[in-house]
């Protein structure tokens, strides 16, 4: 039984490989018709610029608003006990198809150049009016890329209610250790209000999210001067009732419909001075020591000014386990910092490979206001140089949307989100594509 099995997985395995190596083709081939204008290197960002004002460094400073244990503890006590990642894994309500099962409009999503080797497609009844975000693993949270006995993505949506700044946030866990079928459920992400009788719904996009130890680090929107929230992975809530409504209601808890709550347990703030900078795309860099948090901000195509790129020092004090260092003011300080010519940057990654002086920044950038994909980019201080495919060799062979971007070490894999579709391409094809 276990050798048909494997021999199963195999099959399987070689079928989904020729479904990407297909829509791959079929893709590229439609990239042949992108026009030459397209093509050009004209949007070139050039070599990064080392920012070292301390003007430019202070608008990209945060400072730490550490929710009050009694508020949490307040929580936990009327909600009931916390539950662990494996609970939230074992009630998984929905699947993901995988690639060979997804329609030809959902695969393109996916990048052209370098192609997906893993893809998913998520369920649409369960992500209509919900806008994909992040990406994230736990092949950040730990060394050997398992939490607990699980391997596990994470993947941010935002309820796409036409409000300001956006709706209801919800992180949804995927079973990665399931990959012909993975299932999934998902959690609202919530900030405690009313001394911890009560909580109310994270209302903005999540376009950035790191979980590191045992913390998850998010992003927000512009609307406030909260840019990031941390949440604790072992304080997962457990809804009690179904209702659509968020916090306290009459006999119990709500989540918006969803079975687990995730409150806060810090945010950090913009810097009050002008041209403070929002983290929009974050990553984790674990060539780093300490290992450290990168951020990217996003301005938009036709902006007047560059892009910065930073770093923040992740702590190594047990106490913040997977929060960022913070000075004696609870000031959070960016370590590097770059300026960029990109515009529309989506997602960040710096990784040094082995033997190298430096690290590359990779950057991932939407198509902005022009129809059409987005562009791969790495970038150092000596240059840059995109991926290119078609037989005009068009730079824009990403995925349009140029989602986040998440290095697993552990697989060599990196993950990222586009429209309904999840996708994984290991970190060698991205740099054999720019060599």
């Amino acid at each position: 039984m276990k050798h048909r099995g494997r021999h199963r997985r195999r099959r399987r395995s070689r079928a989904l490989r020729a479904a990407l190596a297909g829509a791959a083709l079929a893709l590229t081939g439609a990239a042949t018709m992108i026009s030459a204008s397209q093509a050009t290197v004209a949007d070139d960002p050039g070599a990064l610029r080392p920012l070292t004002s301390a003007a430019g460094t202070d608008a990209l400073r945060l400072t730490e608003h550490r929710v009050p244990g009694p508020w949490l503890d307040r929580l936990s006590t009327a909600m009931g006990e916390p539950v662990d990642v494996s609970a939230v894994l074992g009630s998984a309500d929905h699947t993901l198809r995988d690639a060979a099962d997804c329609t030809s409009g959902e695969q393109d999503a996916l990048p052209l150049s370098p192609a997906a080797t893993r893809a998913y497609c998520w369920d649409e009844g369960d992500t209509e009016g919900w806008r994909p975000g992040a990406v994230t693993t736990s092949g950040d949270a730990e060394d050997d890329g398992r939490w607990g006995a699980h391997r596990v993505v994470l993947s941010a949506w935002t309820r796409d209610d036409g409000t300001p700044g956006g709706g209801l946030a919800r992180v949804s866990f995927v079973d990665a250790d399931a990959p012909d079928r993975p299932g999934y459920t998902s959690a609202l992400l919530a900030v405690p209000v009313d001394g911890g009788h009560d909580y109310r719904g994270l209302a903005s996009p999540v376009s950035g999210m790191v979980w590191y130890q045992d913390k998850l680090l998010v992003t927000t929107g512009s609307g406030g001067r909260e840019a990031l929230y941390a949440y604790d992975m072992d304080r997962i809530q457990r809804a009690t009732t179904e209702a659509d409504a968020v916090g306290r209601v009459p006999g119990g808890w709500a989540a918006g419909g969803h079975r687990y709550v995730l409150p806060a347990v810090a945010s950090y703030r913009l810097s009050g001075t002008s041209g403070a900078a929002r983290p929009a795309a974050i990553s984790l860099d674990r060539g780093t020591v300490p290992d450290s948090l990168v951020a990217s901000e996003r301005v938009p195509a036709g902006g007047d000014r560059p892009t910065r790129l930073w770093r923040y020092a992740l702590s190594a004090d047990p106490a913040r386990a997977g929060l960022p260092a913070v000075d004696s003011a609870g000031h959070v300080d960016a370590v590097e910092a770059y300026e960029t010519g990109a515009a529309e940057v989506g997602g960040v990654l710096s990784h040094r490979p082995a033997g190298a002086a430096r690290p590359d920044w990779y950057l991932g950038r939407a198509a902005g206001g022009q129809d059409g994909r987005g562009t791969l980019w790495r970038q150092d201080t000596e240059g840059a140089r995109a991926t290119e495919c078609g037989a005009d060799r068009s730079q824009r062979c990403w995925s349009g949307q140029a989602g986040s971007l998440s290095y697993w070490a552990g697989t060599g894999e990196v993950w990222s989100q586009s429209g309904r579709m999840l996708f994984a391409l290991p970190l060698t094809s991205i740099e054999d594509a720019l060599d």
